[in-house]
């Protein structure tokens, strides 16, 4: 019980029996032999009224002083403590007992309904303080506009909020906390409340069970519960803040993501046309040289690696647009042998000194993307080239079940357990792919690939039977 409430108490307790002392002269001076039964109604209610108004204790005492007072004024002989009849005994005994009990059950009713007054107060307090949470906006300083919420809501004279994640600390209210930051740090590391002689209380801030801040409040009484919805509060409007900075993020990058394929997409148009200049003009000049002369080898060349730069720059883009998500799956159903025939024809110059072995049956189909499966398997191609020692062979074979599975097999160097894990995220290159020169990005895309088909990617690698990437994609029922 604090000092005002005490004080309160008592005074409320002095007014009581003031007003006994009035009842009793009133009853002395209309009547000098008042009629006990009447009396003790009134003192009786001047009790109810006083229980109804403090605590019981004082009601109590308040009770014991109207009984005495009772015997002493209001039954013969007069201004003594002695009865005359013994049945006085009897109805004064009665009196005390009926003043205890009836205080006592005015007191606890008194209990209940400031219980009930205060928790009402408490939600309508959690009920505002929940509505500002949801209407503060995210930006820079979003932890002190929480922590000045709280202060504001619940009359607090000092509030500390800590936030784990980056290590901030907010202060709301007109007073401060000195050293409460490495207190708030130790409650967060061990978990435990910390309640200190002069009312400050700090608790653990929890998300799904997991410690994410830290909440110090001091300058008023709060019970557990209302103390741990206030951190509960919190933890969800620090979640939501990050939340929405981490889809900030993510739209900033595929904005991002989109500007750089716009840009280059703008890029590649400009190479096309000079491109389809360079493969008309070297085409003509083929079929006008004689095959036996230098020349004609050389424009060969010329015609090959035009073709060449214009599937690189074409799958650059398309490659762009996946990391951005700007890309949609149309599945056909293609012959699998054909496709994979075709594209290793493309590839011709880039897997030159390579053993190729396609192992895929001709009548097998896929219902895929055919530009999105042959850039997968462009990147996967062209990985194992980078990977395998020159006169190596690099195999392509294809198994149908519930799903088709095709995989690129290559022997080069073993890729460590520890990079299996992590080889598909986006720009990771384990210690050996960085002495070969990549982006990181090939396999990611080919994971986005297989993502999109509602298939998945995976990879084996083991010294004895080499390095093997596998695709697999859910038969769909695209008609033939």
């Amino acid at each position: 019980m604090t000092h005002g409430r005490a004080s309160r108490e008592l005074a409320i307790g002095a007014g009581g029996l003031a007003t006994l002392a009035l009842v009793i002269l009133l009853l002395r001076a209309v009547q000098q032999f008042p009629n006990p039964a009447i009396a003790a109604l009134l003192l009786l209610l001047v009790i109810l009224i006083t229980a109804t108004a403090v605590g019981v204790r004082i009601a109590i005492a308040v009770s014991v002083i109207a009984t005495a007072a009772f015997n002493f004024f209001l039954l013969p002989p007069f201004y003594t403590f002695t009865l005359a009849d013994p049945q006085n005994w009897v109805a004064l005994f009665v009196f005390l007992l009926t003043a205890i009990i009836a205080s006592q059950l005015s007191g606890r009713a008194r209990r209940r309904a400031v219980d009930a007054l205060a928790r009402q107060r408490d939600l309508e307090r959690l009920y505002a303080l929940s509505r500002a949470f949801l209407l503060a906006e995210s930006r820079a300083g979003i932890l002190d506009v929480v922590a000045r919420h709280i202060a504001e809501t619940f009359e607090l004279s000092a509030v500390a909020l800590y936030d784990h994640r980056t290590g901030l600390v907010a202060r709301g209210g007109p007073d401060d906390l000195p050293g409460i930051e490495e207190r708030l740090r130790d409650v967060v590391r061990q978990s435990v409340p910390f309640r200190d002689e002069f009312g400050t209380v700090v608790t653990t801030v929890r998300l799904g069970g997991e410690p994410i801040g830290g909440l110090a409040v001091h300058g008023a009484e709060l019970n557990d519960t209302v103390l741990q919805s206030i951190a509960n509060l919190a933890a969800i409007s620090l979640e939501r803040v990050h939340g929405q900075e981490a889809a900030a993020r993510a739209e900033a990058a595929r904005e991002s993501g989109e500007l750089r394929a716009a840009v280059l997409d703008s890029v590649a148009h400009e190479f096309k046309t000079p491109l389809t200049s360079i493969k008309a003009a070297s085409t003509d000049l083929l079929s006008a040289i004689p095959g036996e002369a230098r020349e004609h080898e050389l424009v060969r060349i010329v015609a090959e690696e035009a073709d060449r730069l214009q599937a690189v720059v074409t799958d650059a883009v398309q490659m762009l647009r996946i990391e951005a998500g700007g890309f949609a799956v149309h599945r056909e159903r293609h012959n699998l042998a054909k496709l994979v025939a075709s594209l290793c024809a493309e590839l011709s110059s880039r897997l030159d000194g390579y053993t190729l072995k396609a192992d895929i049956p001709p009548s097998m189909t896929v219902d895929a993307d055919g530009d999105l499966l042959r850039l997968a398997l462009r990147q996967l191609l062209d990985n194992a080239a980078k990977y395998s020692p020159p006169g190596s062979m690099i195999q392509v074979l294809a198994t149908e079940n519930a799903s088709v599975e095709i995989a690129v097999r290559n022997s080069g160097s073993v890729i460590p357990e520890g990079d299996q894990a992590h080889i598909f995220d986006r720009f990771y290159r384990g210690l050996q792919a960085r002495l070969v020169p990549g982006s990181g990005m090939g396999l990611a895309i080919v994971k986005q690939i297989a993502q999109a088909h509602g298939g998945t990617v995976h990879v084996s690698s083991s010294q004895h039977a080499g390095t093997e990437f596998t695709l697999s994609l859910p038969r769909g029922d695209v008609p033939a």
